[in-house]
């Protein structure tokens, strides 16, 4: 064992990096040294001789992930391990064996942005991200529109499923009219390949011989499929993730494959990586009583850092004293205990959400940043200042309100999710403050509107983002506003 790949590893670290064959699942907990040790683990497969660096495959879900284990095992001595992505890999193995170079679409937003103007009031107004999600959660389950209706069951579909199905249907039309394909196209073009093509399956299998997939938590049908083709009969696969961790069911992606890894691949040894380097003790207790309600494989995270303010729980009458009592405490952060406004957060489950908390902050002179796009660059409010373009002076509000009621704002609406709630929040937004606005110029009026939000675009401050954003970065103070029933789990949330 070389000295320098185990230094300074836990006992469960040193056994998951020890085993270097067979099938091992590593099941990591938030901020337990996840990428530390599948990479000192690729190291000892290289060093110990098992593998050569040119036969392992390792698979991760971000260019970034793949940048970072590259340079980590470059630190390591250890070069020629092949990182990608899904897509990455896919394209590459594509253009080898067919040598063409696809036209890949870089946004669906480009095709569909046309076809749901064709939709009726309200959907044509609805969010383009939701529509470009709900075809790539039908994609990734390998569901043709053909099948779409039937493959819903209880999936809730962003806009009713026949014109759903619709806009699928001439999704597809105009995009392979125009010559092009999108990224769910790119994985099942190379499944079909390797299913097809018994020399190009043998190539690769041939050239990976160990494999090793982070972030197995989020793997989508399609993704499996074609890492099986890839893997074939052998034992070699290291799959880590951990399953409290899923985010992305929205397109398809489940746990279930992380969970059910040891009974796929018999003789797999399970590592359980439990001891946190992020968290103090305090905020890892308050998150074990939490975990008991979760589904999956339990994980006890135990901390390793010095004891730290105990997190507290404060329950408010409405949600302006909520509001204030968090701008306060946050002014104290910095101006008692010296925490950079930088070092501090404010999480919600939509952007929508951080209104009051922008305005407030704003008014209290505190510097913030909106890490998840700051209000005037959301498509909401965006598309109301093109409209006003267009509109006479002098009754701001009413014209406002017309353009507002045009996209199809509904202040009653409750059942919404995803960015068609931040769209229905920012609509809102917009017909407040244009009933707060005194004068009666529309040029008036967004400059005002840009000057009142120009804090957001400063890149510092206090950070206000959601929480699928927050995944995996630290911060001194965070408050988590508005944990109430339904709001947090999201009652329509699957």
């Amino acid at each position: 064992m070389d000295a320098a790949i185990v230094d300074g590893l836990n006992e469960a670290q040193r056994e998951a990096v020890q085993a270097v064959r067979g099938p091992v699942c590593i099941l990591a907990g938030a901020g337990t040294g996840k990428t530390t040790t599948i990479t000192r683990r690729i190291a000892q497969q290289v060093a110990s001789g098992t593998f050569d660096a040119e036969e392992i495959f390792a698979v991760t879900f971000t260019e970034k992930a793949a940048r970072e284990m590259g340079a980590r095992l470059d630190a390591l001595g250890v070069r020629g391990v092949r990182a990608r992505t899904f897509h990455a890999a896919a394209l590459a193995q594509y253009r080898r064996f067919t040598g063409e170079t696809p036209d890949i679409l870089a946004a669906k937003g480009q095709l569909l942005h046309a076809i749901a103007q064709k939709l009726p009031a309200p959907y044509k107004f609805m969010p383009l991200r939701d529509l470009a999600t709900e075809i790539e959660w039908a994609k990734n389950l390998l569901v043709p529109p053909g099948r779409y209706i039937e493959a819903l069951g209880d999936h809730e579909p962003p806009v009713p499923p026949d014109l759903m199905h619709r806009v699928f249907v001439e999704y597809e039309r105009r995009k392979t009219r125009a010559g092009k394909i999108d990224f769910e196209d790119l994985l099942e073009r190379t499944l079909r390949l390797l299913d097809e093509d018994p020399r190009a399956l043998g190539i690769v299998r041939a050239r990976y011989r160990a494999f090793t997939v982070d972030e197995y938590q989020d793997v989508n049908l399609l993704q499996q499929s074609l890492l099986e083709r890839w893997v074939g009969e052998r034992l070699d696969a290291c799959v880590v993730g951990d399953d409290y961790q899923s985010i992305f069911g929205f397109t398809g992606a489940t746990p279930r494959y992380l969970l059910s890894f040891p009974d796929r691949f018999p003789g797999c040894r399970v590592v359980r990586l439990e001891q946190n380097y992020r968290s103090t003790p305090e905020v890892l207790a308050f998150a074990n009583r939490l975990a008991p309600s979760l589904r999956g494989s339990r994980k006890t995270l135990v901390a390793t850092r010095r004891p730290g303010p105990e997190p507290s729980v404060r329950r408010f009458s409405t949600g302006t004293a909520e509001v204030e009592w968090i701008v306060e405490e946050i002014r104290r952060l910095n101006e008692t205990d010296n925490v950079p406004w930088e070092r501090i957060a404010i999480l919600n489950r939509i952007n929508g959400r951080s209104e009051d908390f922008e305005e407030a902050l704003s008014r209290a002179g505190i510097p913030f940043q909106v890490r998840d796009g700051s209000f005037l660059r959301r498509p909401a409010a965006r598309t109301v200042l093109a409209r006003l373009r267009h509109e006479l002076d002098g009754d701001v509000a009413g014209a406002v309100g017309r353009i507002v009621a045009a996209s199809g704002y509904d202040p009653d609406l409750e059942d919404v999710a995803g960015d068609e709630a931040t769209r229905q929040a920012d609509l809102g937004r917009m017909l407040r403050l244009a009933g707060e606005f005194g004068g009666t110029s529309l040029a008036a009026f967004a400059r005002d509107l840009r000057s009142r939000f120009a804090e957001e675009d400063q890149g510092r401050g206090v950070v206000l983002l959601t929480y699928h954003r927050a995944k995996g970065l630290e911060f001194d103070g965070v408050f988590l506003p508005r944990m109430e029933d339904k709001e947090l789990p999201f009652a329509l949330a699957k």
